[in-house]
């Protein structure tokens, strides 16, 4: 099983703050952002991650994160020349991936306690994907899942009537015909290949599975829930 990070973005929700710098090199607590999710990659026992990023600030994300010796793992890197979609810098890692199982994080989404227990869950699944669902009082921000007692119907993105308050979150497991999913994808209205999108073929294959993710999680993607992030990570010493 593979891990990929997926780091583009234009960090507009964060501006001025990214006028200098990707998003994801900013600080959480005492270490910059995209640390959090290469060690929750590496501690759920996955040590071969792709690093998927913006060409400008592709310089400044390898200098950070080097080899991946300091972390305990190997890292590759691909440049999203724009800012085409979760599922299309999915794509990219289709090289990198070779067949396997990945599990895909967004260095955005900040997760108080560990992800093992989701990477270990999907390696049990026979086949499929399995996304991460957590109860959120702002729904509309997000994907948003709708639910029978057993499964995810389907999910709906930034609802302006959530089916559910479930949202699902940055972090996702896909098996090895994913990024043949993706080639099927038709470009949204806002000109991105959608990570719902591709979610929702899983779903019509009956091939998706979830849990609710009981810790603490954000998306530190707006200066509100960046500053919740530090404070967290400060106040409880994580």
């Amino acid at each position: 099983m593979k891990g990929v990070i997926l780091a583009g973005g234009q960090g507009t929700r964060l501006y001025p703050l990214t006028k200098a710098t990707n998003k994801h090199l900013l600080p959480v607590g005492r270490v910059p952002m995209i640390f959090h999710a290469v060690r929750q990659l590496v501690e759920a026992g996955i040590k071969e991650i792709m690093v998927v990023t913006s060409t400008e600030h592709m310089g400044d994300m390898v200098r950070c994160l080097g080899s991946g010796e300091e972390f305990d793992c190997t890292f590759s890197y691909r440049v999203q020349d724009k800012p085409l979609g979760i599922a299309h810098g999915l794509s990219l890692a289709s090289n990198f991936a070779r067949g396997e199982r990945v599990v895909v994080i967004l260095a955005d989404n900040i997760f108080g306690s560990s992800i093992k227990h989701v990477v270990e869950s999907f390696a049990k699944q026979k086949e499929g994907a399995r996304v991460v669902l957590k109860k959120v009082s702002d729904p509309t921000r997000y994907g948003v899942a709708a639910l029978d007692e057993k499964q995810v119907m389907y999910i709906e993105e930034k609802p302006k009537s959530p089916p559910s308050d479930f949202a699902v979150v940055g972090l996702y497991c896909y098996d090895e015909k994913v990024f043949d999913l993706i080639q099927t994808l038709n470009f949204s209205e806002r000109g991105e290949l959608e990570v719902t999108a591709l979610n929702n073929e899983y779903i019509k294959l009956h091939q998706m599975e979830y849990e609710i993710f009981e810790g603490k999680w954000m998306d530190a993607g707006t200066p509100e829930s960046w500053f919740e992030a530090n404070r967290i990570f400060y106040e409880e010493g994580k």
